[in-house]
């Protein structure tokens, strides 16, 4: 059976397209549900900003590399701008990498 641990594993690996930083360290992904009856993983995240052109190129990794996990039948996502995100959401690393610190 599938895991959120196994799931958080695969995020911290997506990049997002532009910046370079995962996904995870970039404090998109704000949470993670497993519907172990039918192997469906929803993943809830933001985006840097509404309207950012750039969710397909985000959300297809997501759906490629979620979906390879043993016991995952689907993959959703769930987007939503509530909390919209903002730089206090990243992790220690992505504020490092980014020159926040």
């Amino acid at each position: 059976m599938v895991t959120k641990k196994q799931i958080e594993e695969v995020l911290k690996t997506i990049p997002d397209p532009e910046i370079g930083v995962s996904l995870w360290d970039l404090g998109l992904i704000y949470g993670v549900a497993i519907d172990k009856q039918t192997g469906t993983v929803t993943v809830k995240m933001t985006l840097t900003t509404i309207g950012c052109p750039l969710f397909n190129q985000i959300s297809d990794p997501i759906k490629s590399e979620v979906g390879k996990i043993k016991g995952v039948k689907a993959v959703e996502i769930e987007l939503t701008f509530d909390p919209p995100w903002n730089p206090e959401r990243m992790s220690k690393n992505a504020k490092q990498q980014l020159g926040f610190m």
